[in-house]
């Protein structure tokens, strides 16, 4: 019942209301950056050890080098699996045989998986 009243007086008080808010709030921002510190993500940059189940996904990241312009790129593990249309290269590619292939005027080749 004490506590209903120590509740109550805060709400009726603006200032106090305001510190309570503004304490959880950084409460609240403390603890999220936390956790984003100590969170441990593995990079795996070997392609042998990846798992094959994981070649495809959105953590995983492939380097594109267009032979035609010149230039380089990176993109997810679902964009390369689109560019792996012959059945040969991507059984070559899943078996761990090699760890790049060629579509059209690229070059594409596994860099990390990061997850």
């Amino acid at each position: 019942m004490k506590q209903d009243k120590e509740i109550e007086q805060i709400l009726l008080n603006d200032e106090k209301y305001e510190k309570f808010i503004k304490g959880k709030a950084e409460q609240d921002f403390n603890k999220i950056i936390e956790d984003a510190c100590t969170k441990n993500d593995s990079v795996i940059t070997d392609f042998k050890q990846m798992p094959k189940d994981k070649l495809f996904s959105k953590k995983a990241t492939y380097y594109v080098i267009n032979k035609m312009s010149k230039t380089t790129s990176y993109i997810n593990g679902m964009q390369a699996e689109s560019f792996l249309v012959s059945p040969c290269e991507r059984e070559k590619f899943l078996s761990g045989q090699t760890d790049a292939f060629i579509y059209q005027d690229c070059y594409i080749k596994f860099y990390k998986y990061k997850g």
